[in-house]
Order: C-alpha cells, then structure tokens, then sequence
C-alpha cells in the first residue's frame, strides 16, 4: 500500500487553494458542515479562509480500520443546526469511496438545504462522487496529521492479526512516512494505555 502523510502546514495551504477554488467559483455558502471526524479540521480551516464562521457538525461512521470500512455508512450524529433554506457547504479531508458525502449531501438535501456542494482536500478516483472542489487527486492511504497515532494502533492490530513479528510490523508502519520517533512515542502511549 502507498501512503501519504502531508504535515499541517501542507494541510493548511492546501485548504488555502481549496478556499481560492471555492471563492474563483463564487460560491458562498451560508453554512459549513465537517464530516466528523476527518472534516472538522479542514472545516474550522475553511471558515475562517472563506470569512464564514457558521460552521455545523455531520457524524457519519464507516470506517472500522486502515482500508476497512463497515458495510454502508451510518448518521450517528444529525447535523448540528438548522440549514433549511441554506446554500452549504460539505467540508471533509478526503473524498475516498464517496459513499460517506453521498450520505451527508442526501441528507441535508432532505434537511432542506436549497444547495449542497462538497470540498475535500484529496479526491480518490474511485469515490463514488466528485466533490465540486478538491485540491489533489490520489490513489494514496492518507495519513492526516490528527489522526496519526490511531493509524499507528490499527496498524499494529491489523498486522499483528496477521502474524506479523514486531520488526516487520515496524518497517510496515515506517513506510508510511511518519517520523520514527513519533512512532515510538505512539507505541510507548499504546502499551501504557494497556496497561
């Protein structure tokens, strides 16, 4: 598997470009709604590049693991505020199968939103839906710098269920970009919290 592992600062000016693409389009929305988890911070970005600061909260669960996802995305949080009669919105990091925005944009569509368009920072060929703006196309696994160390112990649970040793889960979990040292500091904070 390929990995990605953009810093926050490349995170930051890619929501620059992405905040330019949307106001080239003049599309001003009047809310903008993150996808938790993995949207809030593209979101919170978003809003204050676009000057808008109402900013709204959609959970939708899907994925279980790296790569694994549940068999359809489920709303575990309905969105947080009012949007009928709204132009918004969706802000998320990545748009992977789609499957996770087409179940948000039908449901603010069903929440009365007059119009619903979709940002991601990165865009998977094989997503199910195009969003209106993204920045990068990528067949990558991403690693987002906030969700870091719950890559790391999925990975360790995932390679150890395959029996893997811990020195092939290592070099494994290197690919992926992340710095050693914060490997260990992850992998020292996992073993303590067994404890």
């Amino acid at each position: 598997m390929e990995y990605l592992a953009p810093s926050w600062e490349e995170i930051y000016n890619l929501c620059l470009d992405l905040a330019d693409e949307i106001n080239k389009n003049k599309f001003n929305p009047e809310v903008i709604v993150g996808i938790a988890r993995g949207g809030w911070i593209p979101a919170r970005i978003l809003s204050d590049l676009l000057g808008n600061s109402y900013t709204a909260n959609l959970k939708i669960d899907f994925y279980r693991g790296v790569g694994e996802t549940k068999e359809r995305p489920i709303i575990t949080q309905t969105i947080s505020t009012i949007v009928e009669g709204k132009k918004v919105l969706i802000a998320d990091d990545v748009a992977d199968s789609g499957k996770s925005l087409k179940v948000a944009k039908e449901h603010l569509e069903q929440c009365g939103a007059t119009q619903v368009k979709i940002a991601t920072i990165y865009y998977k060929p094989w997503s199910i839906i195009k969003p209106d703006f993204y920045i990068r196309e990528t067949e990558a696994w991403i690693i987002f710098p906030w969700e870091r160390k719950e890559f790391v112990s999925k990975m360790i649970e995932s390679l150890k269920a395959k029996g893997l040793r811990h020195d092939e889960i290592m070099k494994e979990i290197e690919k992926s970009g992340i710095p050693k040292d914060l490997i260990l500091r992850f992998i020292n904070d996992l073993i303590g919290e067994e404890s």
